[in-house]
């Protein structure tokens, strides 16, 4: 590291292990639908008790839906990314036959599953990332890893991967000196590799960007990668859509398969464009799936 570490990432994990062990065990027992009804006394319990995240969803959402974000409305932004972490345990459990996935945009990666090249899914916090790799995991010739910077959420990663070994292995730590060798190999293996492109590592690295009529900073190294790679980049999301209904999303964003030294940073700059406007579309149509629950325009 060169800069300073990025708020977020000190941010401490609000979890207790015997809760979420508990919350597993219950679920998986009782089922969903009594499962979700504790859920919704688990995220009350946050919105009370979490004010750093309470206070930047809030933000969050005045800028989102154009207006002041009411008590409920911050409630309802709390349950959704608790939905969508209680929905990780059905999905790693392979009991998804509960949840109800449509898939909008799957043509468009064909190409690069049938290409055995692989390719980089550009996403961000927002919606589920375990409904993406689900999806892989039920439809054949797709293989999906995604790369993740997990110590933020070691307690939850730890419970989850107690419930399914096997499921976690295709998850690549963000962070590490071998991450990128890791990510060319399952490219060279024709997986499709997610990663999250709304959070710098550290302070400073990025490239500023309008967002929700403010600028934000979004981090360049993802897009560094796809060039060194020289991969195609397509963006993805996997909405939740409120009761147990999910959509995955994939869109073509850039291709640098084949570009030119010359004209990689300006390649860089439009695909950055191009993701922002996508994802700025998709918060406005869908504001409670954005799981950033801390200021994200403070890096200016």
């Amino acid at each position: 590291m060169t800069g300073t570490d990025a708020a977020w990432r000190h941010q401490k994990e609000r979890s207790h292990a015997w809760l979420l062990r508990l919350m597993v065990w219950f679920s998986l027992r009782a089922g969903r639908p009594l499962g979700r009804l504790v859920l919704r006394v688990v995220a009350a319990y946050f919105v009370l008790f979490a004010p750093t995240a309470r206070r930047a969803s809030r933000l969050y959402l005045g800028r989102a839906l154009g207006r002041r974000a009411t008590w409920r409305d911050i409630y309802r932004h709390v349950l959704w990314f608790a939905s969508t972490i209680h929905d990780r345990v059905f999905l790693l459990n392979d009991g998804d036959r509960q949840l109800e996935v449509e898939v909008v945009g799957a043509d468009v990666i064909d190409d690069a599953v049938r290409s055995g090249q692989g390719a980089l899914l550009v996403g961000a916090h927002l919606g589920s990332f375990e409904v993406l790799r689900a999806m892989g995991r039920h439809r054949a010739g797709l293989r999906v890893a995604m790369v993740m910077y997990e110590d933020n959420a070691r307690k939850v990663n730890d419970t989850l991967r107690a419930i399914n070994p096997q499921a976690m292995q295709d998850i690549i730590p963000l962070g590490r000196m071998e991450s990128m060798l890791a990510v060319k190999d399952k490219l060279d293996e024709g997986y499709l590799v997610g990663i999250l492109a709304d959070r710098s590592l550290e302070d400073g690295d990025g490239q500023e960007l309008p967002f929700l009529g403010h600028p934000a900073r979004f981090p360049i190294g993802p897009w560094r990668l796809a060039v060194m790679l020289r991969r195609p980049v397509f963006f993805m999301a996997g909405l939740y859509l409120g009761g147990n209904r999910y959509q995955v999303r994939f869109e073509r964003l850039a291709d640098f398969s084949s570009i030119s030294r010359e004209r990689r940073q300006a390649e860089i700059d439009e695909a950055m464009r191009r993701y922002a406007a996508k994802l700025e579309a998709l918060v406005r149509e869908s504001p409670w799936n954005w799981f950033n629950f801390y200021d994200f325009w403070q890096y200016k």
